[in-house]
């Protein structure tokens, strides 16, 4: 089977790895550098932790254990690979409630929790006085950009090509079937699948497609400090964080979560905002971060930022990604909308993409968990938005 992957982002390298391991003659397309569109935009979290009970919590517990997986094929230090575990800190007793009836939901479905009373224990640099907080052992974080080149390169070993540089212009077909792609530049490259992992660019090209969903681009900003010695051990942030990935609003929403990585650098976010692709810096945005980051933790007003970068997280109405066949068109498999959690989920997703190309189910993983993901709940409620 020849299929076609159009995105060289995380999700689509993780497609490309999957499909051509599996033995399937895979060709990947975009206009661009491999993972310079919202891969190069994110942390790299790899969570759990921020996920309710349902389709996409089942996809991520899916992919946690697909990252041990690559990460020996492709080398854990080639991508950066970090099992730093995650800390979610309560400000005041009632959100502590709250995040304790939330940690215990996520416990039932099988995410590893532990009851933190003093989030001091596990961050010796956090503000004193903290209520208390949640650690979730199986979080993690990846260089994100290495980490999708590395899935490229382990997908061209077992044959697959790429093509940076060439945009998908249009499609071809017969009989209402997908047969192919033309390029920008008028070459044809035929397939018996195409997979739309064009991350937040995914809705033009579900159009190009003939299949269009709703993918929403929902910008963000993340700070970067100069380097510094290990202060941050796990991923840290605020119970609020949670609400603000599932909120419906278009307007500025902030929380506070930061991290270290390997090269000393602690990273600063959350914003979440709905303007479009406008790529303009927000001073005010960047203060609001800041500000939180050093009210959890209050070393850092001493310690200097030297830049600030935003991306554009590509969001599904319904807050899930988009993964599986689409009903509309025969040979159309869209892999998208995973807003902020696509280095986390992209394994999982490649692996279902793949699943659904082979016509059975992934190992060890069962079709009805992950049921809510697929392209056709949109025809079941209305129709796809277009």
């Amino acid at each position: 089977m020849k299929v076609i992957v159009v995105g060289a982002g995380i999700v689509g390298a993780a497609c490309a790895f999957h499909a051509a391991s599996a033995g399937l003659d895979v060709t990947v397309l975009d206009r661009g550098p491999v993972g310079a569109g919202t891969t190069s935009r994110g942390e790299g979290n790899i969570l759990l932790s921020d996920k309710e009970p349902g389709p996409e919590l089942e996809l991520a517990r899916l992919s946690r254990r697909l990252w041990d997986e690559a990460g020996e094929e492709v080398g854990a230090s080639a991508i950066e690979w970090e099992a730093k575990g995650g800390l979610v800190v309560a400000g005041t007793p009632a959100s502590l409630t709250a995040l304790h009836a939330f940690a215990e939901r996520q416990a039932a479905a099988g995410v590893r929790t532990v009851r933190v009373d003093r989030p001091a224990d596990l961050e010796p640099h956090s503000a004193p006085g903290l209520p208390g907080g949640v650690h979730y052992p199986q979080d993690a974080q990846v260089q994100p950009v290495l980490a999708a080149a590395a899935l490229l390169r382990a997908a061209v070993r077992h044959g697959a090509r790429t093509h940076t540089g060439e945009a998908a212009a249009a499609v071809t077909g017969a009989g209402g079937r997908i047969t192919g792609v033309r390029t920008a530049d008028g070459a044809v490259l035929t397939a018996d699948a195409v997979v739309n992992a064009a991350g937040t660019w995914g809705g033009e090209v579900g159009r190009r497609l003939g299949a269009p969903v709703e993918i929403l681009p929902r910008r963000g900003f993340v700070l970067v400090t100069e380097p510094l010695p290990p202060m941050i051990r796990h991923k840290v942030y605020s119970a609020d964080y949670v609400a603000n990935v599932a909120s419906d609003e278009a307007g500025l929403e902030t929380s506070c979560v930061v991290e270290g990585t390997r090269a000393g650098t602690i990273l600063i976010g959350a914003s979440r905002e709905r303007v479009g692709f406008d790529t303009t810096m927000n001073p005010a945005v960047v203060a609001v971060l800041a500000a939180r980051a050093c009210r959890l933790f209050p070393f850092l007003r001493d310690v200097h930022l030297i830049r600030a970068y935003r991306g554009f997280r590509p969001y599904c109405p319904d807050h899930l990604p988009v993964v599986g066949p689409d009903p509309r068109v025969p040979g159309v498999l869209h892999a998208c909308g995973h807003e902020g959690a696509g280095i986390g989920l992209a394994p999982g997703t490649g692996a279902l993409i793949t699943a659904h190309l082979l016509g059975r189910p992934w190992r060890g993983a069962d079709p009805a968990a992950h049921r809510g993901l697929l392209p056709d709940r949109f025809l079941t409620t209305g129709g796809v938005p277009t």
